[in-house]
């Protein structure tokens, strides 16, 4: 959040004030002279640094100057037509400023062509040194704080409005972090949990696989930075989870989350996926431009649906979705961070994708020693099964950790409800429950 005393927040709109002034009197006076030396004295003077102390980026003094001027409709909407006002009280046109209004703001609203003239005036050189700020391989652009408004062919780039990113917005202004919503802009929605290691129950081959995972999140950056291996491995890290549902496959991506600190989203499909050639893309790729230095874990369930193996070419259609599935392909092993891919069934992921994955983890329907485990680090402390009947149960029954979770709430439930605890009639029967869902039969 921007913390700012009341003195240097009117030090700066002062600031910002007198080189306006400066400005329009050079406009007027039509003269360049003083044009490359006021905005170098007027920014090194700006330099606060409370902004990049908001969005934890270190900016230069002229970049935090045009991310200040870009804030201001957001502070003070009626700044810029208050100055220009009080400048020339009969009103006047001033396309040199640049400036738009908006379609429901009715302040004035800083365009590219406002920074170039407030930095540079009307020196051609000095412009074209500011306009530098604005490339895509500069900080502003490349960390995603902002970017101008797309514009019809034909007009000037720098006349469009400068566009915050929504979430440097929100984390400057907020107290709080906050999540973006879940939308056709952003089709993802954070997931979390309250356990721990200690709940996750999974063989020793599946743990081991998972650990290299944590490995990864725990030194790789810094392995890489001592041992000069920046050049040969890529950024991030593609994992494939795959196993019958409720074993442990969404768990286990929150409890990584969870334990370095970081956003894990599930990428919401039903939002991605389209029938339109071409949005697929669109929409996958809005993801990774949010998700893009963001430090978050991506996790696409029933991934099948994204990353399916890839066709014969019989018809249009088929080619389509073969350079849709190659182009995910190569947007994955571009992104920087933990990506991970959920299926049921391995043999449905195309084996492009299989080839690229740093790991491949199996999550098997547990054995009766884990369901055994499952059954005494869930159910409630008093109970009324014996430890035979508990034995007997894991040893019967075959079913999924998420299955065992569900019969033990069903069971609670009612056993609560009934005032009295919980008995193995009411886990068989919670258990015939869940398995008619997947019309399954107890014997």
């Amino acid at each position: 959040m921007l913390t700012l005393s009341k003195q240097s927040w009117k030090k700066l709109l002062t600031q910002l004030e007198d080189l306006i002034s400066t400005r329009l009197r050079e406009l007027g006076e039509s003269t360049t002279e003083h044009n490359k030396a006021i905005p170098l004295k007027a920014i090194s003077n700006f330099k606060t640094d409370f902004i990049s102390q908001g969005i934890g980026i270190k900016l230069t003094a002229a970049e935090e100057f045009i991310c200040f001027v870009a804030m201001l409709p957001y502070l003070v909407p009626g700044y810029f037509d208050k100055v220009i006002s009080g400048l020339y009280p009969e009103g006047v046109d001033l396309p040199e400023l640049g400036g738009v209004k908006g379609m429901h703001h009715r302040g004035f609203i800083p365009t590219g062509e406002t920074i170039l003239f407030l930095l540079a005036g009307t020196d051609v050189q000095e412009r074209l040194r500011v306009m530098r700020y604005f490339k895509t391989d500069q900080p502003l652009a490349a960390n995603h704080i902002l970017q101008l408004e797309n514009l019809n062919e034909g007009e000037p780039l720098l006349s469009g409005k400068i566009i915050l990113n929504s979430e440097i917005v929100e984390k400057l202004l907020s107290d709080g972090t906050t999540h973006p919503p879940i939308s056709a802009e952003f089709p993802a929605k954070p997931i979390t949990t309250q356990l721990q290691w200690n709940n996750l129950v999974i063989n020793k081959t599946t743990m081991a696989e998972v650990e290299t995972i944590q490995n990864w999140l725990a030194f790789n950056q810094n392995m890489v930075k001592a041992w000069s291996l920046q050049h040969v491995f890529k950024a991030g890290y593609k994992a494939l989870f795959y196993g019958p549902p409720g074993t442990g496959k969404t768990f286990t991506a929150t409890l990584l989350g969870k334990q370095f600190n970081k956003e894990v989203y599930r990428i919401d499909l039903s939002q991605v996926v389209s029938k339109y050639i071409g949005e697929t893309e669109k929409n996958l790729e809005k993801v990774f431009q949010k998700a893009e230095n963001k430090n978050w874990i991506l996790f696409f369930d029933e991934a099948d649906a994204l990353f399916g193996k890839r066709t014969s070419i019989s018809s249009a259609h088929d080619r389509y979705a073969n350079q849709e599935t190659a182009y995910l392909l190569q947007r994955i092993e571009d992104f920087d961070g933990l990506v991970i891919l959920a299926s049921n069934d391995k043999s449905n992921i195309d084996p492009a994708f299989l080839r690229r994955f740093n790991a491949i983890v199996h999550f098997p329907v547990p054995d009766r020693e884990e369901r055994l485990h499952l059954w005494k680090i869930y159910l409630p402390q008093k109970n009324g099964l014996t430890n035979e009947e508990v034995n007997e149960i894991a040893a019967r029954y075959e079913v999924t950790g998420s299955a065992v979770l569900n019969a033990i709430h069903h069971s609670a439930i009612n056993a609560f409800a009934a005032k009295r605890l919980i008995t193995s009639t009411d886990l068989i029967e919670s258990l015939k429950r869940e398995l008619r869902k997947e019309d399954r039969m107890l014997d």
